[in-house]
């Protein structure tokens, strides 16, 4: 059995040719034509990559891969867009797109970007090490299999992503890493020019674990290098 792509766009001829040329390259697909039938199918199906359009009518992609995420649904999604601003991609990569496409492209570099997003998906996965031990940084406590986290026994809210962030940073007490180290650990790709995600993300959980994020405790910022997370105590 290949594997399944399911495959989101309005424009018919669009939906027409991805999933021609999907197919011919060995994988299963599903198609649907606007936000709510793409939504509705990922959350009940399991496919192992979303080819998912930007503006779509009901929901727009943005939107669909948002809840998907808020969800738990770690299915890698591959963004199409029209659109060629560095705010749609940094907004998509934000939150949870595993990677970018902008129309018009070749079928054939749709087929190199799935084929690199699995491969970088199996990666990720055969290298998460399934631990129960628990990490401990000052009032902060991290579950890395359960993706929890708290702060003075407070449980935490996380993207998938901020916790991935949270949890390679850790991993690394102590240790520098530069915004292209985290971006490419996090989102397994060298996304050139876009590492304000990083920064993003950063203040996101600066401002879901530092008692003030004027003066963090502990993310650090090393000036021209890139972040450090330390033990306060």
């Amino acid at each position: 059995m290949g594997k399944r792509i399911l495959i989101v766009d309005d424009e018919e001829s669009i939906v027409t040719l991805l999933k021609y040329n999907i197919e011919q390259a060995g994988f299963q697909t599903e198609t649907a034509y606007d936000g709510e039938q793409a939504l509705k199918l990922a959350e009940n199906e399991p496919y192992d990559l979303i080819v998912l359009d930007v503006m779509l009518p009901k929901l727009d992609g943005l939107e669909v891969c948002k809840l998907l995420r808020q969800k738990m649904i770690e299915v890698p999604i591959l963004m199409l867009t029209a659109k060629d601003e560095e705010f749609d991609k940094v907004f998509g990569l934000e939150i949870g797109a595993d990677d970018y496409l902008t129309k018009p492209f070749s079928p054939r570099e749709v087929i190199a970007r799935i084929k690199a997003i699995l491969r970088r998906f199996k990666k990720s996965n055969d290298e998460q090490i399934a631990t129960d031990k628990i990490v401990t940084i000052g009032d902060l406590k991290i579950y890395p299999e359960q993706y929890e986290a708290y702060i003075n026994g407070q449980q935490l809210e996380f993207t998938p992503k901020e916790f991935e962030l949270l949890a390679y940073l850790a991993n690394h007490i102590g240790k520098v890493l530069s915004r292209d180290q985290l971006l490419s650990a996090v989102w397994n790709y060298e996304f050139v020019g876009d590492t304000r995600i990083v920064d993003v993300h950063i203040s996101h959980l600066r401002e879901k674990i530092e008692p003030n994020t004027k003066q963090p405790v502990y993310i650090k910022t090393i000036r021209g290098l890139g972040y450090k997370l330390e033990d306060p105590n």
